[in-house]
């Protein structure tokens, strides 16, 4: 399988390609009108995490974009690490525009790995929206001041206790992330939302944890502030050559790439790195995505696509988005289709690896 790398220049280019083409669509007076209609937005999760700050973040904006102004009501249906609320949405067809769904990193990972729970297919859904993220890892102040002396080495021997909602879900990422480093973290599945995550972390369950940019801006960030959380690093940010670099939104943290090559332990090269990056690239540059039901027609999918893209041209939406969402790619149009893509093919060599590691590590087995 090849990997599609979506990177800051790239989507924007074929972004602002998509926006212009669905805003001539919609010009030319094709489109849906939602006059004194409801928007059901589901979203797979509980309404504590980045995926719910992020859906009612866009759902007013989506309200006064779309034709007919109709209300836009987020649904939370949390349930297996988000495959429920995905399952429960490909049971539908399209009627009339009033159904969306919002996945995420969590939703990607279980098809990539070929879940047996999963019985919904990307191909059969219509994107209109992929937006991007990063993810912050953080520590309580007294392990953050231990690695801040000795690195990641001198957590080495502590017995880290993480909420996890699942080895297969977005967790994947930092939990192969802090193997690499060499530390010793029991995750505690079974968690609905990353925000079910922080609230351990804050009630002293866990003792290391991360969180999308969105869930960290406005639940984390506090934390810090107050004295009882310390960032270590973000997961970083892919550049136009697909190297991991560090997040715009967090230009003063050290990506994991940094934090990899500091540590003896961890090497940025070889099988484990090369599994680690697929999966990240799969599931954050492109990590949240809008779709459409199966059977949506063409005039339904311009218009959704022409509302999000009107949401991006607002002359306030760099500023409201930077402190809600982060300094991430909003994708529309043929931007969002590459996206797509991006989130929902890895390389056969990374999918094998890290199966073998679920079973070696977890004893999960996919089959």
């Amino acid at each position: 399988m090849s990997i599609t790398t979506i990177t800051r220049r790239t989507a924007l280019g074929v972004s602002i390609a998509g926006a212009a083409m669905a805003s001539t669509a919609f010009a030319d007076g094709h489109g849906l009108d939602l006059t004194g209609q409801t928007v059901e937005w589901i979203i797979p999760f509980s309404e504590s995490g980045g995926s719910a700050r992020w859906a009612n973040f866009y759902a007013p904006l989506l309200s006064e974009a779309l034709p007919g102004n109709p209300t836009v009501v987020v649904t939370f249906m949390p349930g297996a690490g988000s495959t429920s609320g995905a399952n429960h949405f490909q049971g539908l067809t399209y009627e009339d525009g009033t159904t969306i769904f919002g996945s995420s990193g969590s939703t990607q990972f279980p098809y990539l790995l070929n879940d047996p729970r999963v019985r919904y297919e990307y191909s059969d859904w219509n994107v209109v929206l992929a937006s991007g993220t990063g993810g912050v890892a953080y520590l309580p102040p007294a392990l953050a001041a231990s690695v801040a002396d000795g690195g990641a080495a001198a957590i080495a021997d502590e017995n880290l206790i993480y909420g996890s909602q699942g080895a297969t879900r977005l967790d994947l990422v930092p939990l192969l992330a802090w193997e690499m480093l060499g530390l010793n973290v029991e995750p505690v599945f079974g968690i609905e939302g990353r925000g079910d995550g922080r609230l351990m972390f804050e009630r002293g369950e866990a003792t290391i944890d991360y969180q999308t940019s969105s869930s960290y801006l406005s639940g984390v960030v506090p934390l810090v502030e107050a004295g009882t959380a310390v960032p270590w690093f973000s997961f970083g940010s892919l550049d136009d050559d697909g190297n991991v670099v560090r997040d715009p939104t967090f230009p003063d943290m050290p990506s994991f790439a940094e934090v990899c090559e500091a540590t003896e332990a961890c090497q940025t090269s070889g099988p484990q790195w090369d599994a680690w990056v697929a999966f990240f690239t799969a599931g954050f540059p492109a990590q949240k995505m809008v779709f459409l039901p199966a059977g949506a027609p063409q005039e339904a999918i311009d218009t959704y696509t022409n509302a999000f893209a009107a949401i991006q041209q607002r002359p306030d939406f760099a500023e409201i988005s930077a402190a809600r969402l982060g300094l991430y790619p909003q994708m529309t149009g043929a931007a969002a289709q590459v996206a797509l893509t991006s989130a929902t093919d890895v390389p056969q060599e990374a999918r094998d690896f890290v199966l073998n590691w679920l079973a070696e590590r977890y004893g999960v087995v996919l089959q």
